[in-house]
């Protein structure tokens, strides 16, 4: 494997970025990322430019079903755009600094704000399926055992040594969420909560789920928290959506089973929602602070 230094350097992002801005025709200040079965968000945009994963340098591949693997360029709601449609995740053998490369790419093509989305299982209790989460918070757990996406040198030009991640999710698009919503008459499945990342690609045992509610989880998923962490560390706000496709299970007798088709049809049952939410945040994102 190449050493982290070369592969993952800011001249490395710098050169896969000034090649995209090259081929794009806008230069993007809002992210979004899509995940399991969301896909569907990028189809939104206007005056679209589709890149495969493939054809972009230095750019990891997905491998995962109901990640297509594209970057889509476009105008949303008049926002200037770009749209990861596939993600990259741990457990698809990826070092951990290429999981989280996109972020650093996004910053450097001018990105400002990410609005993140993902499929994750309910914890608590009086989550349903179909529930619209917004994250207030994470809780790390890949992290607690040293797997952290800025381990190693830290490069000034992106951000600090010691981010703070207390506000990682900004407020102010916490509250535009919710008040799109209500407007959208969401409300009743819309939640707030913490979430929590594994490494995956097994589903929880019983035993991890209930050690992830008693921990303060609210969901559980493979992905995001990572994106975010670069992402504040490089000062792009964050704002970050579950689809809680599945119930954890909870229970030793249960006859439920989680798996990966539960959780794209849900995303298929709920996207039409979903994407109608995120593009009415997006045409508000113009009243708050940059």
């Amino acid at each position: 494997m190449e050493p982290y230094s070369k592969v993952y350097s800011y001249e490395e992002c710098k050169a896969t970025a000034d090649w995209l801005l090259a081929q794009a025709p806008v230069r993007p200040l809002l992210g979004i990322v899509c995940g399991s079965g969301l896909g569907g968000l990028a189809e939104m945009l206007k005056d679209k430019l589709l890149i495969d994963y493939s054809d972009i340098p230095n750019f990891p591949q997905s491998t995962v079903h109901g990640h297509a693997g594209k970057l889509v360029f476009g105008t949303l709601k008049g926002k200037p755009c770009v749209c990861m449609q596939g993600r990259f995740h741990l457990y698809e053998g990826y070092p951990i600094q290429k999981t989280t490369m996109p972020m650093r790419v996004f910053k450097l093509m001018g990105v400002e704000t990410v609005i993140l989305t993902n499929a994750a299982g309910g914890l608590n209790q009086d989550f349903k399926v179909g529930d619209i989460m917004v994250i207030k918070d994470h809780i790390n757990i890949p992290g607690f055992a040293g797997n952290n996406p800025l381990v190693g040198a830290n490069d000034e030009r992106f951000g600090e040594r010691f981010p703070c991640m207390s506000d990682a999710y900004d407020r102010d698009l916490q509250q535009l969420a919710h008040a799109v919503a209500a407007e959208l008459d969401y409300s009743s499945f819309m939640q707030e909560g913490v979430y929590s990342a594994l490494c995956g690609p097994s589903f929880e045992t019983v035993a991890e789920c209930k050690m992830l509610q008693f921990l303060g989880a609210d969901a559980v998923g493979m992905s995001t928290v990572h994106e975010v962490i670069v992402a504040r560390h490089c000062g792009m706000r964050v704002v970050a959506l579950s689809l809680i496709t599945n119930q954890v299970v909870m229970d030793y007798y249960s006859e439920k089973k989680a798996n990966h088709a539960e959780v794209l049809q849900t995303g298929e049952l709920r996207a039409q929602q979903m994407e109608k939410l995120v593009s009415t945040m997006v045409s508000r994102m113009k009243t708050l602070k940059h």
